[in-house]
């Protein structure tokens, strides 16, 4: 399931971080990636505790992200850099991360802090056994999807490509799982919606089918 995320940050908050890592030191991404993904990682990454904790909140206010992920774990969130020349060939995210590596992997988010016309190239391309799924999206916006995925980034050929990461185990480690609960989320609002903010019958059954999947399906 691939969830975009509209305004998980806002213009005040996207001035904060650009500024704050305008000055940031930023390291060879490549020192941070594994054996496997270490000759196709070509950019730089930099750690910046105001800044992640910034986007950690914002994820967490993000009723959309909320419901997707159900989030039980969220490692503190990465800054990537992107320059001409730049880019990140295809892999997979390693299933267990964290300093201690006690946190699964589950999901991976994308959160884009440049404005896609102030750079071109840095596609986030995800493969697919069909035809790939490319985002760029606006300043601001997220994208979350599976960690199991393969993907790369496209090279940027000009201007500069800024973005944060971060990775999520999830309360429901099954992907088909969390996507029936995010189906009844959204059939839960649809119909609290409809009825103008009335509890109905059909809404009572709505709200106990997903909190009972819940507790079969959640292990904290």
């Amino acid at each position: 399931m691939y969830v975009a995320l509209e305004k998980l940050l806002d213009g005040s908050q996207l001035a904060t971080i650009r500024s704050a890592l305008a000055s940031a030191s930023f390291s060879e991404g490549a020192s941070t990636a594994g054996w496997y993904g270490k000759s196709v990682k070509k950019n730089l990454q930099a750690q910046h505790d105001a800044c992640s904790r910034i986007v950690h909140e914002a994820a967490l206010r993000h009723p959309m992200f909320r419901a997707a992920a159900q989030p039980n774990v969220i490692l503190p969130p990465l800054f990537s850099r992107y320059v001409p020349g730049m880019e990140y060939g295809v892999h997979v995210d390693d299933a267990i991360m964290g300093a201690q590596g006690a946190v699964r992997a589950d999901l991976a988010m994308t959160v884009f802090l440049s404005d896609p016309s102030t750079y071109d190239g840095g596609e986030l391309v995800v493969e697919l056994h069909s035809a790939p799924l490319k985002f760029k999206m606006a300043a601001g916006d997220a994208i979350l999807y599976p960690a199991t995925s393969l993907h790369r980034v496209d090279q940027v050929t000009r201007g500069e490509r800024l973005v944060s990461v971060l990775w999520i185990q999830s309360l429901v480690q099954e992907a088909s799982r969390r996507e029936i609960l995010f189906d009844l989320f959204n059939l839960r609002r649809k119909l609290w919606e409809r009825t103008g903010q009335t509890k109905t019958p059909e809404s009572d059954l709505a709200a106990r089918s997903y909190v009972n999947l819940m507790r079969m399906w959640a292990k904290p």
